[in-house]
């Protein structure tokens, strides 16, 4: 397993390194202290399994950076490290091409599940930023649904119904209307909802439960 790690503090790459140590047996780790290095590394690199990316790191445009890297190099997950925990800011960098969002503030076991999620081609946003994204979207939907049930949303409900349809991330955007970042956060709710850290995962349980066929809105 090989992967790049962009932060211009070095205290924070020695943390980091540690955490990724953790990862699996012999994993290699690249460092860049800027945006620019982590580009270079990508291009001489380009089996990298995964790439963590500092947002505000000497040389990077925030989370245009992250469209940048993503456009260039679209088949290494990203997910962004970063001491920023607004949702704006993680739609922003969903929208963009990440797959992840990690704050520098999480413990070593959140960041860990947080990556072996993304490795496993799940998407990864903190639990405390989906609680808040699922009530801003929810506050003026009134209708009676089984939210309690299952721990998802109308609209959690409703991505659910498309990925069982083989829908894309920006197919399922386009037909609901949404950002694609915020059908990835709707993605990252559904696989925390169920247990799971991939879209077959989630058809599968889906599948069992019911809900494959099911349609809220």
């Amino acid at each position: 397993m090989k992967i790049l790690m962009a932060d211009d503090h070095a205290l924070f790459r020695e943390g980091l390194r540690y955490v990724l140590k953790q990862l699996a047996e012999g994993v290699e780790i690249l460092e860049a202290g800027d945006f620019q290095e982590a580009v270079q590394l990508a291009s001489k690199h380009p089996e990298l399994d995964l790439a963590l990316l500092d947002l505000h790191m000497p040389g990077s445009t925030g989370s245009k950076s992250v469209g940048h890297f993503h456009k260039h190099y679209p088949h290494i997950p990203v997910v962004v490290v970063s001491s920023e925990d607004d949702r704006a800011t993680i739609e922003k960098v969903m929208n963009y091409g990440a797959t992840g969002f990690v704050c520098k503030s999480a413990n070593v076991q959140a960041m860990l599940g947080a990556l072996k999620l993304v490795l496993a081609g799940g998407v990864y946003v903190p639990p405390e930023i989906l609680h808040h994204q699922s009530v801003a979207f929810e506050l003026d939907d009134k209708r009676d649904m089984p939210v309690n049930v299952y721990g998802l949303t109308p609209r959690q409900m409703q991505v659910l119904r498309y990925l069982c349809a083989g829908m894309s991330n920006k197919e399922i955007a386009a037909t609901m209307g949404l950002a694609e970042g915020t059908v990835k956060i709707h993605v990252a709710a559904v696989y925390q909802s169920l247990n799971v850290n991939s879209r077959l995962g989630a058809v599968i349980v889906a599948e069992q439960l019911g809900l494959a066929g099911v349609s809220h809105g």
